[in-house]
């Protein structure tokens, strides 16, 4: 999308002339540099659209044309993270865009390439680009409550602490209020806030109201602490290794090597979208397993399990407890959802060689 810059009269046209000279170096160092590195010439050349943008008071862009909108990414998205990977030729692909195209070639079982020149691309082959994310980071973005700009490295600062139109809660939340509003009207509402005059017994109403909804949160939590005082509990790390199925159109699925926990044999399979014909072209992706006893058993094995986040990942899944009796005749779990928190947190799995996790079984002894 092109910028229209509108010159507009500034009082200090100095510092313009200063941030412009700037901005006239950075586009002689993108040239300069273009035949060496294509990626440190984007950056060079970033650093002069953010001194020309941001810095200099006398040129903005038009209401009309707001300057966050132009920049964009390689695959057309809008720019949401600072973290740029570049490609072997210098072409540029922000964080949450280089996951999803490594997710999307893992199930197409194709192999990962740039938008741009159709190199191949990998978390070994890329790396990040520091220079464009510095210059990225000074470039202007709106605020969401406000409208107002601010370089992007402020943004989030203002959006939490700042910005007199975020949108905050009553302080007396706690006993019912369901407020929300701009912070610039917190103080007035809570002047003229109805709660604190409430009478013991609508207070008692609301409270227990609060009450049911903590201990549902608090009934995992019990339950795996129960989990824990069992005789028989065992933990093992476990890798689910890629593979596809024999038909005519494959699906991906994934598998884990035979392990051993509890003195019996197991083994751990998992899906995407539910073994959905075309996973790639949902928006929306999903994980889910399920847990088989290849050893053979002499009495019913009444077991609880969950799968948490191996010890080196940072993706974030919600601990969800599973029960099931295996039995010789019945070895072998429904599918259940990998609690996974959203569908950028399921593409860092998929983006991945393989999926390292934890996984938690406890035997219920009657």
């Amino acid at each position: 999308m092109a910028m229209a810059l509108a010159p507009e009269p500034g009082p200090d046209w100095s510092a313009a002339l200063s941030q412009l000279v700037l901005a006239a170096v950075s586009l002689h160092a993108a040239v300069r540099s273009a035949p060496a590195s294509r990626g440190a010439a984007a950056g060079f050349l970033l650093q002069a659209l953010a001194a020309t943008c941001t810095l200099a008071p006398g040129l903005r862009t038009r209401e009309d044309c707001p300057s966050g909108a132009w920049v964009a990414t390689v695959i057309g998205l809008p720019l949401l993270a600072f973290d740029f990977h570049w490609c072997t030729n210098g072409h540029l692909m922000c964080a949450g865009c280089f996951i999803h195209l490594l997710a999307d070639a893992r199930l197409k079982e194709e192999q990962a390439t740039c938008p741009n020149c159709r190199c191949e691309i990998s978390k070994s082959l890329c790396c990040r680009n520091l220079a464009v994310e510095k210059a990225v980071s000074e470039l202007p973005a709106e605020c969401g409550f406000c409208l107002r700009q601010f370089p992007r490295s402020l943004l989030e600062r203002h959006q939490k602490e700042e910005c007199q139109d975020r949108v905050t809660q009553c302080k007396y939340k706690r006993i019912g209020c369901p407020w929300h509003g701009p912070f610039h009207e917190l103080t007035v509402h809570e002047a003229a806030c109805a709660h604190p005059t409430k009478t013991g017994s609508e207070l008692m109403e609301i409270l227990d109201e609060m009450d049911q909804s903590h201990r549902k949160e608090m009934q995992l939590y019990n339950s795996i602490f129960s989990l824990l005082s069992f005789e028989k509990i065992g933990y093992t790390e476990v890798q689910f290794r890629p593979y596809r199925t024999d038909d005519f159109i494959t699906r991906l699925y994934y598998e884990t090597p035979r392990f051993t926990v509890l003195n019996q044999t197991w083994v751990l399979k998992a899906r995407v979208n539910d073994s959905e014909r075309n996973p790639n072209l949902s928006c929306r992706r999903t994980l889910s397993f399920q847990l088989l006893l290849k050893s053979k058993v002499t009495a019913p094995l009444e077991c609880s399990f969950l799968l948490l986040k191996g010890p080196y990942d940072d993706v974030r899944i919600s601990p969800v407890i599973y029960h099931f009796v295996f039995t010789n005749e019945s070895n072998e779990t429904d599918y259940v959802p990998l609690p996974i928190i959203d569908s950028v947190e399921c593409n860092k799995l998929l983006a991945a060689k393989n999926i390292n996790l934890r996984l938690f079984l406890f035997q219920i002894q009657k």
